[in-house]
């Protein structure tokens, strides 16, 4: 905490370091902050690595302040994840869900955004280093670079099975789900044609409930009568989880709702089933083996290199291990938020889970603290989370909800799921386009995003490259 009394001395002190061009550092308890006297014009510099939920609540507390700010990010778009699947399934366009990171910062002259990716952080120098060694200099740092999919020490099973992280991963989602079924329409071995329309989804978290019961419907509605050749309806959609039951962060009453309503819609729901094998045409799991050409995975994510960035600890899933206040340990001019850290609740110890509300509420509390301490205000009180609750949503009329002290499920829990994630969306324009479009598709069973769009001839199932040789010889006699 700053003292009041300490504020003269400190301001001598600082009035001396900027006449000799060097920065001075603050240490009370267990923060230092450090004043942007190495930039030309003065300014603090903060720089952003991230444009996510954590990333942007931060950027969103620092408008107005006196400092530079520096966005960096792989990606030029800021993305709603929790509705990646629908991309992937079909429900939604892909621009329902992402916005250009330029076009909601323009208003901000103090803010530049830079499309780069992370290679390392010199913490001596104060530099952030991306693509082609370029440097990017800070006096405080913040690492809200999300999760990336994690495959449980088989890293080569990333090449069979897809995650779904990223708009490319919920593009290449659809593309493989649709070819899969037009494959199947031109398949004259019956074999063959099955596994063509069998989807393995290994992980019975929220986001593979989801998928399989998108992915349910799809089949058995959607499709139904668009083939002439092959039955969509018969389609096998495969939910493969190593744990006892699905949804495990949810009371078992919903967790049970959840595998019945799967089942219900057409999905098989496998439990205490874990994966031993996958390769591209099959995936052994429970003692059994599964023919299919195409595996999604949802089953784990582990924390981006920001960690090996930094050369500090970090957790089994490489979170760093952050203050109370979220810094990183013996740097509180460098913060980690949202997926990239490892945060403990004060009062069990248990970890903070890594869910949008919990990187949006570290964003908004890690931008106070820069504020605060760019005004030479006293800093916060320690992190602490608020849990919101849970809601995953199984498929039409089919949700659940677990606010902690009241529950949810059926019709009225999918309501709330529906308007919670409208409400969470940026833009009126966003919001009105995502309502539209799921009254659509509640009304007429339709799904309006069924387009593939990349080049057909990618991303076909295993042992289907005769057909992508067949489209290079077309493309070249037209």
């Amino acid at each position: 905490m700053f003292r009041s009394e300490a504020f003269l001395p400190r301001l001598r002190l600082a009035t001396l370091a900027q006449r000799s061009g060097l920065c001075l550092e603050r240490t009370l308890h267990t923060s230092t902050v450090c004043r942007a006297v190495g930039s030309k014009n003065g300014r603090h510099r903060v720089v952003i690595v991230g444009a996510g939920f954590g990333g942007m609540h931060c950027i969103n507390r620092l408008h107005g302040t006196d400092a530079d700010i520096t966005i960096i990010d792989r990606s030029n778009h800021h993305l709603f994840q929790p509705l990646l699947y629908q991309v992937g399934t079909c429900s939604l366009g892909a621009s329902a869900i992402a916005w250009p990171i330029r076009h909601l910062v323009h208003k901000y002259p103090q803010m530049t955004t830079l499309l780069g990716e992370v290679q390392y952080v010199d913490k001596q120098k104060r530099e952030v280093i991306i693509d082609n060694d370029q440097s990017v200099p800070y006096d405080t740092l913040v690492l809200a670079t999300g999760a990336r999919d994690t495959y449980f020490g088989h890293d080569e099973w990333a090449k069979y099975a897809t995650g779904l992280k990223s708009m490319t991963d919920a593009t290449t989602l659809r593309q493989m789900i649709l070819m899969a079924f037009e494959i199947a329409e031109r398949e004259t071995d019956i074999k063959r044609q099955k596994k063509l329309l069998t989807f393995a989804i290994i992980g019975g978290g929220p986001t593979g409930v989801e998928l399989a019961g998108a992915m349910s419907e799809m089949a058995r509605v959607t499709l139904c009568d668009e083939f002439r050749r092959i039955d969509p309806r018969r389609a096998r959609i495969v939910l493969i989880e190593a744990g006892p039951r699905l949804l495990s962060a949810f009371p078992e009453s919903l967790s049970e709702y959840a595998k019945q309503s799967l089942e219900q819609l057409g999905t098989e729901v496998h439990l205490s089933s874990a994966v031993t094998e996958l390769t591209p045409t099959y995936v052994e799991f429970g003692g059994q083996r599964l023919e299919t050409l195409t595996t999604l995975w949802c089953a784990g994510v582990q924390a981006s290199p920001a960690a090996r960035w930094l050369d500090t600890p970090a957790d089994h899933g490489g979170r760093v291990k952050v203050e109370k206040d979220l810094s990183v340990p013996g740097h509180p001019e460098i913060f980690a938020i949202g997926d990239t850290a490892m945060v403990v609740r004060g009062d069990d110890e248990q970890r903070v889970p890594g869910v949008a509300p919990a990187a949006k509420q570290m964003g908004k509390y890690v931008g106070n603290v820069i504020r605060n301490r760019l005004r030479d205000q006293s800093v916060h009180a320690p992190f602490h989370y608020v849990d919101l609750g849970n809601l995953a949503t199984i498929g039409k009329n089919k949700a659940v909800v677990d606010f902690g002290f009241v529950r949810f499920k059926g019709r009225l829990a999918w309501w709330l799921w529906g308007i919670a994630h409208i409400f969470f969306l940026i833009g009126v324009r966003s919001r009105a386009s995502v309502a539209l479009t799921w009254l659509w598709a509640y009304t007429k069973d339709r799904r309006s995003a069924r387009l593939i769009t990349q080049n057909p001839r990618r991303n076909l199932p295993y042992g289907y490259g005769d057909f992508e040789d067949k489209g290079k010889e077309e493309v070249h006699t037209h």
